[in-house]
């Protein structure tokens, strides 16, 4: 199977536990205003087979350690499931963890056998978040919410461990109701190990420059760490209004 394949990182250590090989695919249907990877937004022309991939990752598994392992991101790995459910099965055939990093747009209700087959051979996956109310999501990404949220449930209903990330951005994310409302929706499903509130960066303006494109979010400041703490907090209190 032929996987679009936009770039990969050997020794990734945000990427899941502990250290992983990281593959990039390219293709993506959202169109997030904070993107810093609009050179994902397009299938790309660099192809590699399952099998290449994985001889790739299998030079490094000597650095994972016991917690390591793949994980496939991008752009957006859910276009390719084919490819990367064969990926993770090859993977697991010789012990390694697997990880899928998704929006989870792409869940829908008529490819729920080919969600299945993946799933089936993923360990873990880190669900992005982008925004809780559905028309603010639509302004941020272009697309609606409502699958991903699905995939979230679905998840929960499946069973399978769950990081979920959320990019807390000035004026669009970075607001006490929609984070408590995250928690909220977060505090219903049983599958969630770690929540993640990632601080928004300008550090990927200049491919924007690169790619004649206008950069959505003009001088938007950066977010501090301190601000995507407090913003952790925030959500916390919400998943606690649950229990």
């Amino acid at each position: 199977m032929i996987g679009y394949i936009h770039s990969f990182e050997t020794f990734g250590s945000v990427d899941g536990p502990g250290v992983r090989f990281v593959v990039f695919v390219s293709g993506c249907v959202m169109r997030c205003q904070y993107c810093h990877n609009p050179d994902t937004w397009q299938r790309g022309s660099e192809t590699h087979t399952a099998a290449e991939v994985l001889e790739k990752a299998l030079k490094y598994r000597t650095y994972w350690g016991k917690e390591g392992g793949i994980t496939v991101s991008g752009g957006e790995p859910m276009m390719q499931m084919p490819f990367v459910t064969e990926l993770f099965a090859a993977a697991k055939a010789k012990g390694i963890n697997t990880c899928l990093d998704t929006s989870g747009i792409m869940f829908r209700g008529d490819n729920r056998a080919e969600v299945d087959a993946l799933l089936n051979v993923t360990d873990l996956v880190m669900l992005d978040i982008k925004h809780i109310d559905d028309e603010e999501h639509k302004k941020l990404t272009g697309q609606s919410n409502k699958n991903i949220l699905a995939f979230a449930k679905y998840l929960d209903e499946r069973k399978i461990p769950v990081w979920i990330r959320h990019v807390v951005v000035p004026n669009i994310t970075l607001d006490e109701d929609e984070l408590f409302r995250l928690g909220k929706f977060i505090g219903t499903l049983s599958n969630v190990k770690k929540v993640e509130t990632l601080p928004y960066h300008s550090f990927g303006r200049y491919k924007y420059e690169k790619l004649g494109i206008d950069y959505p979010l003009g001088d938007t400041p950066d977010v501090t760490r301190e601000q995507a703490d407090w913003a952790r907090g925030i959500i916390q209190n919400g998943i606690d209004a649950c229990r």
